[in-house]
Parts: structure tokens; sequence; C-alpha cells
């Protein structure tokens, strides 16, 4: 039996929240990064999230909470996922680089005032530090949501939500609950019911 095992992995996930619940400076950053989308959103912008694997799936996951609905039916937000367009993504792979996938669509839909998010366990993710890079260039804000210590992506981040974990699932189990959060307090402030 694999009891013993599933049992700790719960256990790992649940160590991880605690920390975060007892972090009252995280917390404070989730509210604050929560007031900025929902500014952003009041001022007529927009919300792009980029990530790879997993990440990529969290970010279309959120960006779907948010463009279509969390909680209640109220009018969708301008929010998109990156990769979605599967053709533009491995056109530019291919004819530029991968790591330039993010940078460049950012640099055709962003403008100022806008958000970027983006996800990366490790931090450290080319592809995603290039996009912010140019997001900045842009005047836009930019969010990380990252592993222990934010990699490079904390230097280039405005907002930084760097999950106390060196453990890849146990990190992308903590950035979905924090989206789901972000998603809540958003989509309850603009339309309240």
């Amino acid at each position: 039996m694999n009891t013993s095992r599933i049992r700790q992995v719960i256990e790992q996930s649940i160590d991880v929240k605690q920390h975060l619940l007892s972090n009252t400076d995280f917390l404070s950053e989730i509210d604050k990064v929560s007031s900025v989308i929902i500014e952003a959103y009041q001022q007529g912008n927009k919300v792009l999230f980029c990530g790879n694997g997993g990440s990529a799936a969290d970010a279309q996951h959120l960006a779907a909470e948010l463009s279509g609905r969390f909680y209640y039916d109220r009018p969708p937000l301008a929010a998109e996922a990156l990769h979605v367009n599967t053709s533009y993504l491995t056109a530019v792979a291919n004819d530029y680089s991968y790591d330039i996938i993010y940078a460049r669509i950012v640099e055709a839909m962003g403008k100022k005032g806008d958000i970027l998010i983006g996800l990366s366990t490790s931090g450290n993710s080319k592809n995603v530090i290039a996009a912010m890079e140019k997001a900045k260039q842009k005047g836009m804000t930019t969010i990380s949501l990252t592993g222990l210590g934010g990699g490079l992506m904390a230097e280039k981040s405005d907002y930084l939500l760097a999950v106390p974990s060196a453990d890849t699932p146990r990190i992308q189990e903590s950035h979905i609950m924090i989206g789901h959060i972000i998603c809540e307090l958003v989509e309850s402030t603009l339309f309240p019911r």
C-alpha cells in the first residue's frame, strides 16, 4: 500500500501552505497584488499570463477564471494566457527562439497600465524573464509567482509571490491556491453581489 506516501505528500502540501498562512508579509503581498489588478481593470487595462509546462497550465487556468467567471455570473474581464495560440508559439519558436515567444507577444499586445503575471517554479525561465523585461519597457506592471527565493525573476518583478519551497509540485499547488484567492478578491470587489 502507498498510503504512507500519500499521507506524506498531503502533509508536505499542508506544510507549505501553513508557512504561507503564518507569513503576514506574504498575505499582505497577495492583497497588494489583488488591489493592483483591480485598479488595472478599473482603468480599462488587461492581465496577461505566461509560464511553461505546469505553469502554463496554471496561467491558462487563472486567465480563464478572470475572463470567464469565478464564483458567479458577471461581465468578463480581459485576461489571456500568452501560449494558447499554438501556431504563433511554434512559428516564433522556430523562426526566432523559444526564449522570445512571450516577449514578442507582450510587445504586440501589451500596453502601459496592463499587467503581466509570470509563473515559474524556479523563477529562472528565460522566456518569462524576457517577457517581463519587455513588459517593463512598455510601462506594464510585473507580478511573479515563483518558488523559494524568486530566482532571476525577483529583480524583474514589481510584486513577487515566492512560495517558500523548492519542490515543484508543492509550489504549483500553492500557485493555483494564490491565484484562486486573487481571482476571488478581484471578482468580489469589481462585481459585488
